[in-house]
Protein backbone atom coordinates (compact mmCIF):
# COMPACT_ATOMS: atom_id res chain seq x y z
CA UNK A 1 0.00 0.00 0.00
CA UNK A 2 1.23 3.17 -1.23
CA UNK A 3 2.20 6.24 1.52
CA UNK A 4 2.97 9.75 0.95
CA UNK A 5 6.09 11.30 2.80
CA UNK A 6 6.17 15.07 2.81
CA UNK A 7 9.33 17.00 3.11
CA UNK A 8 7.46 19.89 5.11
CA UNK A 9 10.21 22.09 5.99
CA UNK A 10 9.41 24.28 3.33
CA UNK A 11 5.94 22.89 2.24
CA UNK A 12 3.72 25.87 1.01
CA UNK A 13 0.31 25.98 2.99
CA UNK A 14 -1.46 26.57 -0.15
CA UNK A 15 0.25 23.31 -1.59
CA UNK A 16 -0.86 21.26 1.68
CA UNK A 17 -4.41 22.53 1.14
CA UNK A 18 -4.43 20.40 -1.97
CA UNK A 19 -2.69 17.72 -0.58
CA UNK A 20 -4.84 17.34 1.96
CA UNK A 21 -7.32 17.51 0.22
CA UNK A 22 -6.53 14.67 -1.90
CA UNK A 23 -5.06 12.58 1.07
CA UNK A 24 -8.21 12.78 2.98
CA UNK A 25 -10.46 11.47 0.53
CA UNK A 26 -8.57 8.76 -0.19
CA UNK A 27 -7.24 7.57 2.82
CA UNK A 28 -4.16 7.50 2.19
CA UNK A 29 -1.35 7.27 4.97
CA UNK A 30 0.64 10.83 5.08
CA UNK A 31 3.66 11.42 6.93
CA UNK A 32 4.53 15.40 6.92
CA UNK A 33 8.55 15.07 8.62
CA UNK A 34 10.24 18.32 9.41
CA UNK A 35 12.32 19.87 12.22
CA UNK A 36 9.62 21.78 13.58
CA UNK A 37 6.18 21.29 14.33
CA UNK A 38 3.35 21.74 11.94
CA UNK A 39 -0.33 21.54 11.95
CA UNK A 40 -1.65 18.34 10.48
CA UNK A 41 -5.55 17.38 10.58
CA UNK A 42 -6.15 14.84 13.56
CA UNK A 43 -7.00 11.66 11.15
CA UNK A 44 -5.24 8.00 12.03
CA UNK A 45 -3.95 8.12 8.37
CA UNK A 46 -1.99 11.73 8.55
CA UNK A 47 0.69 12.14 10.96
CA UNK A 48 3.49 14.77 11.58
CA UNK A 49 7.12 13.58 12.47
CA UNK A 50 9.62 16.32 14.06
CA UNK A 51 13.25 15.39 13.33
CA UNK A 52 16.10 16.72 14.48
CA UNK A 53 17.62 20.57 13.61
CA UNK A 54 20.31 20.19 11.22
CA UNK A 55 20.85 19.71 7.69
CA UNK A 56 19.71 16.90 5.63
CA UNK A 57 17.70 15.29 9.28
CA UNK A 58 14.48 15.41 7.44
CA UNK A 59 15.59 13.94 4.35
CA UNK A 60 17.43 11.04 5.55
CA UNK A 61 14.57 10.00 8.02
CA UNK A 62 12.19 10.32 4.72
CA UNK A 63 14.75 8.09 2.73
CA UNK A 64 14.76 5.66 5.39
CA UNK A 65 10.67 5.63 5.67
CA UNK A 66 10.30 5.01 1.88
CA UNK A 67 9.13 2.16 -0.17
CA UNK A 68 9.88 1.39 -3.73
CA UNK A 69 5.30 1.89 -3.95
CA UNK A 70 5.53 5.33 -1.92
CA UNK A 71 5.49 8.62 -3.06
CA UNK A 72 7.79 11.65 -1.74
CA UNK A 73 6.80 15.30 -2.02
CA UNK A 74 9.76 17.53 -2.34
CA UNK A 75 11.71 20.40 -3.46
CA UNK A 76 15.40 18.61 -3.03
CA UNK A 77 16.52 17.34 -6.40
CA UNK A 78 19.30 14.90 -4.25
CA UNK A 79 16.92 13.92 -1.67
CA UNK A 80 14.12 12.76 -4.55
CA UNK A 81 17.13 11.17 -6.49
CA UNK A 82 17.53 8.62 -3.45
CA UNK A 83 13.87 7.93 -3.95
CA UNK A 84 14.04 7.44 -7.50
CA UNK A 85 17.13 5.27 -6.11
CA UNK A 86 14.52 3.39 -4.36
CA UNK A 87 12.29 2.42 -6.76
CA UNK A 88 9.48 5.45 -5.37
CA UNK A 89 8.40 8.42 -7.09
CA UNK A 90 9.19 11.79 -6.23
CA UNK A 91 6.92 15.12 -6.98
CA UNK A 92 8.10 18.70 -6.68
CA UNK A 93 6.01 21.52 -5.17
CA UNK A 94 5.84 23.15 -8.42
CA UNK A 95 4.62 20.19 -9.77
CA UNK A 96 7.40 18.28 -11.70
CA UNK A 97 7.10 14.47 -11.45
CA UNK A 98 10.70 12.77 -10.74
CA UNK A 99 11.38 9.29 -12.04
CA UNK A 100 13.91 7.05 -13.41
CA UNK A 101 13.35 8.54 -16.49
CA UNK A 102 14.75 12.44 -15.57
CA UNK A 103 16.41 12.08 -12.01
CA UNK A 104 19.70 12.05 -13.47
CA UNK A 105 19.17 14.45 -15.80
CA UNK A 106 17.70 16.86 -13.48
CA UNK A 107 20.39 16.38 -10.72
CA UNK A 108 23.35 17.78 -12.95
CA UNK A 109 21.15 20.49 -14.23
CA UNK A 110 20.75 21.28 -10.21
CA UNK A 111 24.56 20.56 -9.58
CA UNK A 112 25.44 22.92 -12.32
CA UNK A 113 23.22 25.69 -10.93
CA UNK A 114 24.64 25.45 -7.68
CA UNK A 115 28.12 25.88 -8.95
CA UNK A 116 27.09 28.60 -10.84
CA UNK A 117 25.65 30.63 -7.75
CA UNK A 118 28.56 29.33 -5.83
CA UNK A 119 30.44 31.20 -8.25
CA UNK A 120 28.34 34.29 -8.47
CA UNK A 121 27.05 34.10 -11.89
CA UNK A 122 23.68 33.98 -11.45
CA UNK A 123 21.77 34.95 -8.01
CA UNK A 124 18.57 34.53 -6.74
CA UNK A 125 16.56 31.42 -5.96
CA UNK A 126 13.14 30.11 -7.36
CA UNK A 127 9.99 32.27 -8.37
CA UNK A 128 6.85 32.42 -5.64
CA UNK A 129 4.26 30.00 -5.74
CA UNK A 130 1.42 31.13 -8.24
CA UNK A 131 -1.93 29.91 -9.36
CA UNK A 132 0.17 28.32 -12.56
CA UNK A 133 2.14 26.31 -9.89
CA UNK A 134 -0.78 25.25 -7.85
CA UNK A 135 -2.60 24.15 -10.98
CA UNK A 136 0.70 22.04 -12.08
CA UNK A 137 1.41 20.59 -8.53
CA UNK A 138 -2.62 19.38 -8.29
CA UNK A 139 -2.52 18.03 -11.86
CA UNK A 140 0.94 16.00 -11.43
CA UNK A 141 -0.64 14.77 -7.70
CA UNK A 142 -3.55 13.67 -9.86
CA UNK A 143 -1.74 11.99 -11.76
CA UNK A 144 0.31 10.09 -9.74
CA UNK A 145 -2.36 8.90 -7.48
CA UNK A 146 -4.46 7.85 -10.32
CA UNK A 147 -1.55 5.59 -11.50
CA UNK A 148 -0.58 4.37 -8.22
CA UNK A 149 -4.04 3.77 -6.69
Amino acid sequence: MMKILVDADAFPNALKEILLRAVLKRKIATIFIANKRISVPDVHHVSMEVVAQGPDEADHRIAELCCAYDLVITADIPLADRIVTLGAVALDPRGTIYDENNIKHLLAMRNLMEELRNNGEITGGPSAITEKTVRAFADGLNKLLSKRM
